[in-house]
């Protein structure tokens, strides 16, 4: 009678006649432990996996930029321009004044004052004059007046005169405006400041300039004048 061997190993197999392991009951292990692993079911985990972490990103990504939107601070309004002023509701009715008879002389300079002031002093434009266009002008409603060649100011010595753009001034103060009136030039020039319009003397600034240009320095000029 033959019969089979087949040494025992370690483990506790023994090689059956073909080389094959066999356990020592009789049953033969297979030579890779993955092969037996249900390999369907890892694809599906892994599958799943992949899809979730593909939605994922997206939705983190849409918490992240709706977080962060509800932390920005709101983006301020812009502010208006500078430059961007409401303009003034205004007449162009003749502005009434007087217009005394000049001197050669001071006609030919209230001339050339007329013909050089602006059409519009800040935000007020210029209007007509019932008498004397060669030597007054108006500006802006309620008027601002400019009137050349009337009388020198007459006020106490003690008053403050000021200076504005090279020109000097005396102030003077009425229930309804403010005079001002030059002290330094040949032939005086008279504005008249209506109480609306606050700071006068930065009112009187563009027509100094033009004073400057057309109109001689000259007379009595006040201590305070002096330069």
């Amino acid at each position: 009678m033959t019969t089979s061997s087949a040494a025992l190993d370690d483990d506790g197999t023994r090689d059956a006649a073909d080389g094959t392991p066999e356990r020592a009951d009789g049953n033969r292990a297979t030579g890779d432990p993955a092969a037996d692993a249900p390999t369907g079911r890892d694809r599906t985990t892994r599958s799943a996996a992949l899809l979730a972490t593909l939605i994922a990103i997206p939705v983190t990504l849409l918490v992240a930029v709706l977080a962060f939107t509800k932390l920005a601070p709101d983006t301020p309004a812009a502010a208006p321009s500078p430059s961007a002023t409401t303009p003034r509701a205004q007449s162009t009715a003749p502005v009434e004044m007087a217009a005394p008879a000049l001197a050669a002389r001071p006609a030919t300079v209230c001339r050339a004052l007329l013909s050089q002031l602006p059409q519009t002093i800040r935000d007020l434009n210029q209007r007509p004059v019932t008498a004397g266009p060669e030597q007054n002008a108006a500006y802006g409603d309620p008027a601002l007046t400019v009137a050349c060649g009337g009388a020198e100011p007459d006020f106490p010595a003690t008053d403050e005169v000021w200076t504005v753009n090279r020109v000097c001034w005396h102030a003077a103060e009425q229930a309804d405006a403010t005079v001002l009136t030059t002290v330094d030039r040949e032939t005086p020039v008279t504005v008249r400041v209506p109480r609306s319009y606050e700071q006068p003397l930065q009112w009187a600034a563009p027509i100094s300039d033009v004073i400057v240009a057309s109109v001689p320095s000259g007379g009595a000029i006040p201590s305070g004048c002096q330069r």
